[in-house]
């Protein structure tokens, strides 16, 4: 007996189309994957002209503390996903990305030579260390400059082995946002 209209039918695609699905999972589009989409002299002028914007902003804006804390990190998270696009547009090629990193390795090293050989700007790159005690004294208008409270900076001593502040000659926030400290001679 026919049944009409309750037989299961299973759509088969066309042979071209079933090419076309297996090339999606195995093959490779090999002019989409080097050939750009942008010029790369575009990809390494946004990249270049987005870092110095950042690199500004984190050096004015910003200080060093040695570590990283929770708000850094988040901040920095933020930074270079609001980045992304301002770097490198809609670019879908391996050259076009290995242009952006290249470029943001190039400008991270050439700040640092930078500062090393003090070219340009070498105290912009690498500012003075800041004198935060003298002979167990805080000296806060540094401090406040840095936005720095004594909680935080007793924090740092005791990172550093030292209990109380008033047993050091001279503690300096340095360029790198770690502090040094030197004890005062012990009496004999």
């Amino acid at each position: 007996m026919p049944t009409f209209g309750r037989h299961i039918c299973l759509y088969t695609p066309p042979l071209f189309e079933q090419t076309n699905n297996m090339d999606k999972i195995i093959g490779l589009q090999w002019d989409e994957m080097f050939i750009p989409s942008l010029s790369l002299l575009e990809v390494f002028v946004r990249g270049t002209l987005t870092y110095w914007i950042i690199y500004i902003c984190l050096r004015v804006f910003r200080r060093g503390t040695g570590q990283l804390s929770i708000s850094d990190l988040l901040l920095i998270t933020m930074i270079s996903d609001a980045a992304q696009n301002a770097m490198a547009g809609t670019y879908e090629s391996i050259s076009e990305g290995a242009v952006l990193i290249v470029t943001l390795v190039f400008w991270d090293y050439a700040i640092d030579f930078m500062g090393y050989k003090k070219i340009l700007f070498g105290k912009f790159a690498r500012p003075e260390p800041i004198l935060l005690i003298r002979n167990g004294r805080l000296l806060k208008a540094n401090m406040e400059k840095q936005l720095m409270d004594e909680e935080e900076l007793n924090g740092l001593l005791r990172e550093n082995g030292v209990d109380d502040y008033k047993t050091v000659k001279t503690c300096y926030l340095e360029s790198t946002g770690n502090i040094s400290v030197i004890l005062k001679e012990s009496e004999k």
